[in-house]
Parts: C-alpha cells; sequence; structure tokens
C-alpha cells in the first residue's frame, strides 16, 4: 500500500487469488499500473515464467520484496524434522529460487535491488524459533554474497530485520508436528504498526542501505549478541516462552 501511495507498478504475488485481488482493488491503482501474479515461490520450476510475465507486461524488473516467510512454536526436542524441511524451503530456498529466476533480467538492464525480509531472529536464537532463525540466518549469508558479487553491475541489495510488527504471523507459525500453531503473541499484539514499518523499509531501500533493523527495545538484542554475547544468552535463557 505504501508503494502504490508513491504510484509505484506494482505486481501482487501470494498463493491466494482472492487476497490478492483484495488488495489490488485496495491500492487504487489503474489496470496499467498493476499485475496480479499467484505463485508459490517453493515452485521453483514455475518461477522463470512467472518473470517472463512480469517482462511481457512491465519491460523491466527494478526492484523484488522478498517478503514470503512462516515462523515456528516448538522445541526442537519436540519438532519433527518435515517442519524443518518447510521452514527452509519457504524462507530460505524460495527466495533463492526467485533471486536466481530474476538475476538474469537484473543483470541486463545493469540494476535492480533485492529487498529481503530477514529478521531480528536471523542475527540472535530464540526459543521454540530453532527453524525460523536458522532459515533467516540463511538468508544473511546468501545475500551477503550475492551483494559482493554484484555490486560492480550496479545491483543492491538490502537486508531487513524487523522485530515485533503488528502482523499475524504468529498465528500461522508451525507447530512441532506442521500443523497451525493459531495463537497471537503478546509482543507481536503490541510490536510496531505494520504500515510504520514499510515506510522505514522504503526509507532504507530509497537510500540503498545494506541492512536495516525496525522494531522497538527488541532491536537491543542484536547489539547485546555483538558486544555483550554471553549476557544476552543469559537473557535468553531464562526468557519466558509464549503460553
Amino acid at each position: 500500500m505504501e508503494l502504490a501511495r508513491q504510484g509505484t507498478r506494482l505486481v501482487l504475488s501470494a498463493r491466494r487469488l482472492d487476497e490478492l485481488q483484495r488488495v489490488a482493488a485496495a491500492t487504487g491503482l489503474p489496470d496499467s499500473h498493476l499485475l496480479i501474479l499467484p505463485l508459490d515461490v517453493t515452485d521453483e520450476a514455475l518461477l522463470p515464467t512467472h518473470v517472463q510475465t512480469v517482462l511481457a507486461q512491465f519491460g523491466q524488473i527494478d526492484s523484488v520484496f522478498l517478503n514470503a516467510g512462516i515462523t515456528q512454536r516448538s522445541f526442537v526436542s519436540e519438532t519433527d524434522f518435515a517442519v524443518y524441511r518447510r521452514l527452509m524451503d519457504v524462507n530460505f530456498f524460495g527466495a533463492i529460487a526467485l533471486t536466481q529466476a530474476v538475476l538474469p533480467t537484473m543483470l541486463a538492464q545493469k540494476g535492480g535491488h533485492f529487498v529481503v525480509t530477514s529478521s531480528v531472529s536471523g542475527k540472535i536464537g530464540v526459543k521454540q524459533r530453532s527453524g525460523y532463525c536458522a532459515s533467516k540466518h540463511a538468508l544473511h549469508g546468501f545475500f551477503d554474497s550475492l551483494r559482493a558479487e554484484v555490486a560492480s553491475e550496479g545491483l543492491n541489495v538490502t537486508i531487513v530485520c524487523p522485530g515485533y510488527i503488528k502482523t499475524p504471523i504468529s498465528q500461522s507459525a508451525l507447530d512441532a508436528q506442521g500443523g497451525r500453531y493459531g495463537k497471537s503473541d503478546t509482543h507481536q499484539e503490541q510490536g510496531m504498526a505494520a504500515g510504520e514499518c514499510a515506510r522505514r523499509i522504503l526509507k532504507a531501500v530509497a537510500t540503498k542501505r545494506e541492512e536495516v533493523y525496525i522494531g522497538g527495545t527488541e532491536l537491543l538484542g542484536i547489539y547485546l549478541k555483538r558486544f555483550l554475547p554471553s549476557l544476552l544468552s543469559r537473557i535468553l535463557r531464562n526468557r519466558s516462552v509464549e503460553a
């Protein structure tokens, strides 16, 4: 919605067509500025075809917001291995697959911007989020490497690390058996509004920031990890889990 207010030409992608249509109608953008493109990032074989669909409509791809992701709520000792597969397939491999599908176009254009949604959990590890944290940590390694490779070609990479943002992400988290967690986390409910988060993301993109942290006091964990890691470890060990 924030991009729509700036008059950007948008490609809206997710798995649910009805939700895409709802969002498209709410943007107020003319049909010439909007493409609804349902896709699943785990269906990597179809991603190059989707890229061609975008190019047929708009002729170029300036920015890709890699925002697909799911989280978890389960202890390592109780979690089915299939849950870790699912988390990595969506959060990590899906992002890589879409990046590789778009990359040839951006290299040919000599320009483009990958905006990667990581998390504060991409910097630290917390209870009941082992697979989620692992997938977000992995994004940093991959996209830091990509940034180094493509900087001379005019491409940019911004990694976004949100803290607690008021979204329903915990509702659709995976439990130990891969089912739906179905609960709202207190910290999430009290988090930053999604619209404010979006504005800060776009400010970071406009200034070509390599990495940006967005949230409240939870961001202190990133700096504790860097400068006082043993203190952070003690805090996380003693921290209670969500009911």
